[in-house]
């Protein structure tokens, strides 16, 4: 099993030392990866389904990747989510290949549609028609990324006769993992990813979403066991509660830190490190 920590650009972590402590301090404690979300604008006041509040922090994810790439060595980067419909894949295509350039090879790319229609409307994004969108986006972000003379023609981005350098280090391009507990989300994963990535999820959830990656698997002709199914578990977890998860085929728990500061995330990691990591 492996362990992410979320929160990496939220919340606490907002604060630059604060980030590179934590960043550090994971990478040290064994985690595999630490995590970004991401909100660029929220609803205010905050309602449902917005998760948090309007006046939570996010710093953006390619910055705060980019920012504790500098201050680690091992531990990889995952984006977890960046809202593709919202972005523009040529520009959000050099700040992904620049973050994993300057981080050696280590950024995740992790992928959600989103679901908040006021921080479509406020980023002027069209709120239709957000999956073959994300899926259009996607290939001509993977075009920049591994074509020798870059080209897309597709729906929703259309482009070539240019280049955008540098490259990626990973080749053919960085990992893509898709989020989302729909069929929708499912089969873009079974699909277009390495993994999927499943948010809040308690073990009986989670059971019913790998049954949903594995339905769209076997839908689309391609082996369960080479997704690589990540899952933020609801509430704290233990090291049985984690042996559960892992006997559902979930390779990866990213844990989400309840910490307020620099201190209680740092309690949190040791604790983890103590009681999980190399446990599973």
């Amino acid at each position: 099993m492996k362990f992410g920590l979320f929160g990496i650009n939220t919340g606490p972590c907002a604060d630059p030392a604060t980030a590179a402590a934590v960043a550090r301090a994971a990478e040290a404690a064994g985690f595999e990866s630490v995590w970004t979300g991401e909100h660029i604008v929220l609803p205010e006041p905050q309602a449902p389904p917005s998760p948090v509040p309007a006046d939570t922090p996010f710093i953006d994810s390619a910055i705060a990747l980019a920012y504790v790439a500098a201050v680690t060595r091992t531990v990889k980067l995952g984006t977890g989510i960046i809202i593709l419909p919202q972005r523009n894949p040529v520009v959000l295509a050099k700040e992904l290949a620049s973050v994993d350039v300057l981080s050696n090879g280590r950024l995740i790319f992790g992928i959600g549609i989103g679901y908040l229609k006021p921080e479509f409307e406020a980023i002027g994004a069209p709120f239709d028609h957000k999956g073959p969108r994300t899926e259009d986006f996607l290939a001509a972000m993977i075009a920049l990324w591994s074509m020798e003379k870059p080209a897309y023609r597709g729906r929703f981005v259309s482009f070539g006769g240019i280049n955008a350098m540098p490259r990626p280090v990973q080749k053919p391009h960085p990992e893509v993992v898709f989020g989302g507990h729909t069929k929708e989300a499912y089969g873009r994963a079974a699909r277009l990813a390495k993994g999927w990535f499943g948010f809040a999820l308690d073990v009986e959830g989670a059971a019913k979403c790998v049954e949903g990656v594995r339905a769209a698997c076997k839908e689309v002709g391609r082996r369960f066991e080479d997704i690589e199914i990540s899952v933020t578990p609801r509430g704290r977890v233990d090291l049985d509660t984690a042996k559960r998860f892992a006997a559902l085929g979930v390779s990866r728990l990213i844990l989400l830190h309840r910490g307020r500061d620099e201190q209680t995330i740092a309690k949190f990691i040791g604790e983890t490190e103590h009681e999980l990591i190399g446990k599973v």
